[in-house]
């Protein structure tokens, strides 16, 4: 079966090697353009590109700027695919692509649709403070994360799993399952089950100043908020440290059963207390500075720090 991979970040070129790996036949791969990154705006490609261009021999990429360019379109009308896979590729894909492979597109998406469709999914549900999630293989369709559901995995959420460990919990947990779907297209078009529409929810873009900390806030909803933005944007909260305010990212934390005043410091482990119960933090990273054990950063201080 000749199948063309669409995908971007680093949980699509995981799959992507795992699938390299065993043998599947990937005739073709998209991956979105190279982007400016960092201060210098240098131009940086996609993990997906990186991988295909260390593999032995030859897999055609592709990287459209748009995925309803023509010319592309016609390109890959030529590798004679006939089923696409896509993970987290980064565009919406128009139904003159969807139509072209003789059986059809597939797309992983890391939640238990019809619960978080859209492109959120993993931080969404530790913000809700959800104790169980899963990754669906679904039929792609035109509407968002719409499509049937052909196979579905479930794991717990431990309490304390950050969201860089989560996605690769569910990286992990779709090798195998992609890969039983696979073999069954090998036989024929798997059965799906479509998505009761009554229980649909959205996981919209996370954005930066989503991970603002307010101390008034309960100590569960900050650390729950803390574990979806870690590591990456990282939640952040502002102290006062010697006349100055600063940025504090705060990447790791836990509960504690202590109480006090909203920003009050309660230990020196660091314990600040919130609305309800109080927070220890665990792992920070300073304003302008490496992460570090919070308790090394506290002790460092020449003064004590206000959190506002």
């Amino acid at each position: 079966m000749r199948i063309v991979f669409f995908g971007t970040p680093e949980f699509a070129a995981d799959i992507l090697s795992f699938l390299l790996d065993h043998k599947v036949s990937i005739v073709g791969v998209v991956t979105q353009p190279d982007r400016p990154k960092g201060r210098s705006s240098a131009l940086v490609c996609s993990p997906v590109k990186k991988l295909v261009s260390q593999c032995a021999g030859a897999i055609p990429l592709f990287q459209p700027e748009k995925s309803s360019d023509p010319q592309f379109i016609n390109h890959l009308q030529t590798l004679e695919a006939e089923l696409y896979v896509v993970v987290a590729f980064g565009q919406i894909l128009p139904q003159k692509l969807l139509d072209l492979p003789s059986l059809g597109c597939i797309n992983i998406h890391a939640s238990l649709l019809p619960k978080y469709r859209g492109a959120a999914p993993i931080q969404r549900c530790l913000i809700a403070g959800d104790k169980e999630t899963g990754v669906c293989i679904q039929k792609m369709v035109r509407q968002l994360d719409a499509g049937d559901i052909i196979a579905v995995a479930r794991t717990n959420i431990s309490e304390d799993i950050t969201c860089g460990e989560l996605k690769q919990v569910l990286c992990d947990l779709s090798k195998p399952l992609l890969l039983s779907v696979l073999e069954r297209f090998e036989k024929e078009i798997p059965t799906a089950k479509p998505q009761d529409v009554a229980l649909v929810t959205y996981a919209s873009k996370i954005e930066p100043e989503e991970g603002r900390i307010d101390w008034n806030q309960s100590a569960q909803s900050l650390h729950d908020l803390i574990r979806a933005f870690s590591p990456q944007p990282g939640a952040r909260c502002f102290i006062r440290l010697g006349g100055e305010e600063k940025q504090l990212k705060i990447l790791r934390s836990q509960v504690i059963f202590k109480k006090g005043q909203p920003g009050e410091i309660l230990s020196s482990e660091p314990i600040v207390a919130c609305k309800e119960m109080s927070l220890q933090l665990l792992e920070v990273q300073p304003e302008g500075k490496k992460k570090m054990l919070a308790s090394d950063w506290f002790r460092g201080l020449r003064s004590s720090p206000q959190f506002l």
